[in-house]
């Protein structure tokens, strides 16, 4: 297994958050969020990705989104129920921070274009004075001193985009769909089992 994998497992496992009940289902490349894990890499094998497996109720998938190339997607279900609810797409690394940010703000762009203006944003390096090369912004990246994010809150959802990094080795640009109802019934059934 990649470590674009098994850093997408984990994102999807530990990431997300619980909604109330909404009517409609958020969307990603124009396929609901929605039916059981089979029925949805399906719908994105028509779309275009590749499969790559599934471990853990999450399938990892390759493909083309939003214009770039070779972007790996997971797509979770919870593991007791057989339900998609949340997706993460990690797109191609970077190694300097002009192609990081500019992939950042590309999609920003494009996510405010569709949804409006994000419910949250914070874009800043934690320092005492900002840095002012390329290579400074990239080390504060890869050493957890960046925190680029952000977050549309609809009516269907989340969408939160973000600067992420694994290790010192890896930069790349994340975003991920949380889907409202599906979430609610992820919640659901997390509090039953307390």
């Amino acid at each position: 297994m990649t470590k674009n994998t098994l850093l997408l497992l984990a994102y999807l496992a530990f990431g997300g958050a619980a909604y109330c009940q909404s009517t409609e289902h958020l969307v990603f490349k124009g396929v609901p969020l929605d039916g059981t894990l089979s029925e949805y890499v399906l719908k994105m094998e028509r779309e275009g990705f590749t499969n790559k497996g599934t471990e853990n109720g999450t399938a990892v998938l390759n493909g083309e989104f939003a214009g770039y190339k070779d972007c790996i997607v997971g797509v979770s279900t919870l593991k007791q129920k057989d339900l998609v609810y949340k997706i993460a797409v990690i797109f191609p690394e970077k190694d300097t921070w002009s192609a990081l940010s500019g992939n950042y703000f590309d999609l920003k762009d494009m996510l405010a274009e569709k949804y409006g203006r994000p419910s949250e944003v914070v874009e800043k390096f934690d320092s005492s004075s900002p840095p002012r090369d390329d290579n400074t912004r990239m080390f504060k990246v890869k050493f957890d001193n960046c925190k680029y994010f952000s977050l549309w809150k609809t009516d269907k959802g989340e969408i939160q985009l973000s600067i992420q990094h694994e290790s010192v080795t890896r930069c790349y640009v994340l975003l991920s769909y949380l889907d409202k109802i599906n979430s609610g019934i992820v919640k659901t059934k997390a509090k039953s089992d307390l």
